[in-house]
């Protein structure tokens, strides 16, 4: 396979649907097709920056779970990006809410992860995964309309000495699977209301420079992390693809933070509803590709 068609098969694997959400109602116009190109672009930008320096925000609380608590689509795929980035010679800085980057560093701890030095680089890109921004009336809203406006604005900022110390505008991408996250906004409202449910009322109107629509957002950070060691043309360490170590890591930050699943709002070492089994699929398909 040419890297163009490894590229597109890592894409095809977490472009799905297993949460039936309407990613791709409309067969010809849906979240998929409007951003075509988008994924490779993304990580063609980061893969050919010398030292990328990613700028991460995460975290979308379930104030109805049981316990209250961020879910864990996101916080996962945070932190294996990052852990790509620091075997890539780059850096991620990771501007998130206090109570959630305590949870980021009970997975950084089990996956042995240590971030590299100071000083850091001027940041190159701003990234954001599954986190829930703003609809045409100002509102934050979960997929299934509920009002979270007041557990996520004002969303975290990095400061603006970090954001401008890069001498051109940051490239932005977002990662979300439902039509509610930040990025979403690069979509037509058409297209959106087409696709989702309650597309009209929960469309984030942000939208990033490149967008990559999946069916569970942590997917899309593997998407990316695998983009960029195929692009490098650098093996990944084998530790980082291991669906072990990654169930280790979100066991403990489930059970030490808490996390919450995000569908069942329960505290259990899964995402979005699907059993480990299911959610485990895409990273073991990109495993095979990066192996071929």
């Amino acid at each position: 396979m040419t890297t163009a068609e490894k590229l597109a098969a890592i894409l095809a694997a977490v472009q799905t649907d297993p949460g039936q959400r309407g990613l791709a109602h409309d067969p010809h116009d849906n979240l998929f097709t409007a951003t075509a190109g988008d994924f490779a672009a993304a990580c063609q930008s980061i893969a050919a920056t010398p030292v990328p320096h990613l700028v991460i925000t995460t975290g979308f609380y379930i104030p109805w779970a049981t316990p209250p608590a961020y879910e864990t689509d996101g916080p996962l795929g945070t932190l294996f990006l990052s852990r790509a980035l620091t075997a890539l010679g780059g850096f991620a800085t990771l501007w998130v809410e206090p109570e959630l980057e305590s949870i980021l560093h009970i997975g950084w701890r089990e996956a042995g992860y240590v971030p590299r030095p100071q000083p850091l680089p001027a940041p190159t890109h701003r990234v954001w995964i599954e986190r829930v921004g703003p609809a045409t009336d100002g509102r934050y809203y979960s997929m299934r309309g509920r009002d979270v406006t007041a557990f996520h604005a004002p969303a975290p900022a990095a400061p603006a000495a970090l954001l401008t110390a890069s001498a051109t505008p940051l490239r932005s991408l977002g990662i979300g699977d439902g039509g509610n996250e930040i990025g979403m906004g690069k979509i037509p409202h058409t297209t959106m209301v087409k696709n989702i449910p309650l597309g009209a009322q929960i469309h984030c109107r942000i939208p990033t420079d490149d967008l990559l629509v999946c069916g569970v957002s942590n997917w899309g950070a593997y998407a990316v992390a695998a983009g960029l060691f195929l692009l490098r043309q650098t093996p990944p360490p084998r530790e980082l693809f291991d669906p072990a170590i990654e169930q280790q890591i979100l066991e403990a930050m489930v059970r030490e933070g808490p996390l919450v699943d995000g569908v069942t709002g329960q505290a259990t070492a899964t995402v979005d509803g699907l059993s480990w089994e299911q959610y485990i699929q895409p990273l073991i398909r990109i495993r095979e590709l990066l192996d071929q």
